[in-house]
């Protein structure tokens, strides 16, 4: 009854199914992994969030790089704002309102220098850089978050009439006349408090995300498609056991002459 399933159409479509099958698991399995990796990374933010903040310098030190472990770390560092090679992050929004971040570079001690996200601020929707309220000039105390560099290249990260799309300071190098430590903060706190209306970073989100019902949807899928062949089969085989219509299954009626 089911011999058919040994024809080359019925074969290449149960190759079909398989591999729509292994694709579909895989990205379930896929999504399983992102949603551990998610899982990992609200552990990691909650416990830096748990702890005092530390000095930059102990966090970060001259050459190292911001990781997934460090990243998220609080910290405080001492230095003087260099308003000068201050930037803007353009089409940055929050709750769907345009604006822009304000990176301005703290210069510490060392003569080396920090980026600090100074916060957010709402814009007309265009490439204008936006006017900004300077921050505190002198000496200043700064509370915040380290963050790793954007992963954007290119032209994104390389300053361009004030402006970048993305903070890296990778990209920032050769437009100051300093080194950059790696990375950048995001402000929370400062001494003497700034007069400006900068709104700070909100904290991240630490939901699992729509990973666990992505890889559900997938395997779901996969079980569709499987369940799919043998429906088929069995709708075939019951069409060529009772033939009931003209489809390639049944035989023609013959027709009776006209007189």
């Amino acid at each position: 009854m089911y011999r058919f399933i040994l024809s080359a159409r019925w074969i290449g479509f149960a190759i079909f199914v398989v591999i729509l099958a292994a694709v579909c698991t895989r990205l379930g399995l896929w999504q399983m992994h992102k949603l551990e990796h998610r899982l990992d990374r609200n552990d990691v933010i909650t416990a830096h969030f748990k702890a005092d903040p530390i000095d930059l310098t102990k966090a970060l030190p001259a050459g190292a790089k911001v990781d997934e472990t460090s990243e998220w770390t609080r910290v405080r560092a001492t230095g003087t704002y260099d308003v000068e090679h201050e930037v803007t992050v353009k089409f940055t929004t929050r709750d769907g309102a345009p604006g822009a971040d304000v990176i301005t570079p703290l210069v510490l001690d060392s003569g080396d220098a920090i980026l600090i996200n100074r916060g957010w601020v709402e814009t007309e929707n265009n490439v204008t850089r936006p006017d900004v309220s300077e921050p505190p000039s002198g000496e200043v105390t700064v509370e915040g978050w380290l963050r790793q560099n954007n992963g954007a290249g290119g032209d994104a990260v390389k300053p361009n009439g004030g402006q970048v799309r993305a903070v890296s300071s990778e990209g920032m190098a050769d437009f100051v006349p300093y080194d950059l430590l790696d990375g950048y903060v995001n402000l929370q706190e400062q001494t003497p408090p700034a007069s400006d209306d900068l709104a700070a970073q909100p904290h991240p989100e630490l939901g699992q995300g729509p990973h666990f019902f992505y890889a559900l949807q997938w395997w779901f899928f996969a079980l569709l498609a499987v369940v799919g062949y043998f429906w088929f089969a069995r709708a075939e085989a019951k069409e060529r056991r009772k033939p009931t219509r003209i489809d390639g299954f049944a035989p023609a009626k013959e027709r009776s002459p006209v007189s």
